[in-house]
């Protein structure tokens, strides 16, 4: 698992230049910090965004899809649950340590050498306009806790009455390929986009 992780880091370090490229090319009215104290990565903040016009920060958590480079995927894995050392842990969505206030989504990870990455696509989610909007469903986070609880044994997909699995999203659970197990929510970028909770930068 751990050298699996430092290839991650290194992948992430390389894509950098291209993520800064696009956003100065599409945030015109802002600046913006690149976060390199881990205590600040771990509270979900990669990126300092400010607003030029009125002086307020934004925290931006970066989660790039470096498994499928090459590759155009049309979802996204927003994390619920984890297993660390055999006890479930509060994923990045709903865990209230995190001061993240968008998340940078960054698909369609293009790449004409090793590591060398030449065209991506950002989805900017706004994480409190998409909690709001999965409260508005009755889905928070103790709702979805007692689905995945009678669900602990699931491998694979689960429908949810409250989304289109085809056009929406649904529940992933990751149990048997992966170290974590994680509980993901699975959703199409496009819904994201149509329910006013995301913009892509372009």
């Amino acid at each position: 698992m751990k050298s699996n992780f430092n290839a991650d880091l290194s992948k992430e370090k390389k894509l950098t230049p291209l993520l800064d490229s696009y956003y100065q090319k599409h945030l015109k009215h802002y600046s913006f910090e690149r976060v390199s104290n881990l205590k600040k990565q771990l509270l979900g903040i990669d990126l300092i965004l400010k607003d030029n016009r009125s002086e307020k920060q934004f925290f931006v958590d970066e989660k790039a899809q470096l498994d499928y480079i090459n590759e155009s995927l049309p979802t996204f894995a927003f994390e619920l649950f984890y297993q660390k050392n055999g006890i479930q842990r509060q994923g990045w969505l709903f865990d209230a340590s995190k001061k993240t206030h968008f998340y940078a989504l960054v698909t369609s990870i293009y790449s004409d050498e090793e590591d060398v990455f030449t065209s991506c696509n950002i989805t900017m989610v706004n994480r409190e306009k998409l909690i709001s909007y999965l409260h508005g469903l009755g889905l928070n986070k103790e709702q979805l806790e007692r689905v995945i609880s009678k669900n602990n044994d699931r491998h694979g997909k689960l429908v949810l009455d409250e989304f289109n699995p085809k056009t929406e999203g649904y529940l992933f659970f990751s149990r048997k390929n992966k170290a974590e197990q994680p509980v993901n929510l699975i959703f199409k970028l496009d819904f994201l986009i149509r329910i006013g909770v995301a913009k892509r930068l372009s």
